[in-house]
């Protein structure tokens, strides 16, 4: 069976998305829409300026690349189109409250509706997952993810890339730090509380680019996200992945570096050894949004369990919430 994609939006990021269909077996790239019909075409997929025409493909996903204003209305829209189902990116919606009604309708058409939050796929995640997994370090007791993308300094920060960034009165959390709110939850399960002290370093930008949340994890694990937007790390690639781990256990600690390699030292011993090596993927991320493309192919064509669903999703928005309220009130909070 070969499945018909379209995807809605050919704004920055689309480019991954449409890249990652257009090298995947078993997919069928039939349009891309676009409010700019230029831009739709500039993909070399079949071009629509309006959600209705690309619909008329009668696609089986439709892959949302839009900003949150428009997601309800494109999710309502393909619902009534009757496909079969919905990849939609992050942020999701505009509130908790249209995410849960969105989520509902889905969930009531029996369409599976799926979050494009890719960190999880990254594949230095699902090795550190899968050594986790297998006990190699241990109990896990702490975790740190150090973000220093290095991209926000100066009056021009984001404005080549996503200058849109340089308006969201909440940034830091809702727009990047979700990415390891979802990516702590797949390591260590759903946190009970969290603390956060966020703040703004670069004066042109309207919401923060820096801060400190800690998580308590089940089992005792503590994880902290230490972001600073106008620092860096050591990669040739700031972007691959946007900064440096290190998750700790009774048994050894496991560290992953800017080029995606993940380092295993066991506890009491100095040296290391390479567990994975340095990413060569040039695109994002370890092409990471074909690999959730790909969790959601195989979903439906053979039926694998399906991660990020909707449903599931309304949990980072949950404590996305409780972040922001953290910081606001100066205390620790329960999810």
């Amino acid at each position: 069976m070969n499945l018909r994609i379209a995807c809605l939006g050919a704004g920055y990021f689309s480019q991954f998305h449409i890249g990652g269909w257009q090298r995947m077996e078993g997919v069928t790239l039939v349009g891309v829409a676009d409010h700019s019909l230029d831009k739709a075409q500039a993909t070399g997929a079949p071009a629509f300026d309006s959600i209705d025409a690309l619909l008329s493909t009668h696609p089986d996903i439709l892959d949302i690349v839009l900003p949150p204003t428009g997601h309800a209305e494109a999710i309502r829209a393909a619902l009534a189109s009757g496909v079969k189902a919905i990849i939609c990116q992050k942020p999701f919606c505009t509130s908790l409250q249209e995410a849960k009604e969105i989520t509902q309708l889905a969930e009531e058409a029996g369409v599976p509706l799926v979050v494009h939050e890719n960190f999880r796929f990254q594949p230095w995640y699902r090795k550190i997952k899968a050594e986790l997994d297998a006990g190699r370090i241990g109990t896990v007791l702490q975790a740190t993810f150090r973000l220093r993308p290095g991209d926000g300094q100066g009056p021009d920060a984001y404005l080549g890339r996503q200058p849109y960034f340089q308006k969201m009165e909440r940034f830091l959390i809702h727009e990047t730090g979700v990415h390891w709110v979802d990516t702590f939850r797949y390591l260590f399960g759903d946190p009970s509380h969290v603390y956060a002290d966020l703040r703004r370093v670069n004066p042109v930008i309207a919401g923060e680019d820096a801060g400190f949340v800690t998580f308590d994890h089940p089992g005792g694990v503590r994880a902290v996200f230490d972001a600073n937007r106008s620092l860096d790390h050591a990669a040739d690639n700031t972007r691959r992945t946007m900064g440096e781990a290190l998750i700790e256990g009774t048994a050894g600690t496991l560290t992953l570096y800017g080029d995606g390699a993940i380092w295993f030292r066991a506890f009491g011993e100095i040296e290391q050894k390479e567990l994975m090596g340095p990413d060569g993927h040039e695109g994002f991320g370890g092409d990471c949004a074909k690999a959730l493309q790909e969790h959601v192919v195989s979903a439906l064509l053979h039926g694998t369990a399906l991660e990020n669903e909707a449903r599931e999703y309304l949990r980072v928005i949950e404590i996305e919430s409780t972040i922001y309220r953290s910081a606001e009130e100066s205390r620790k909070l329960a999810v």
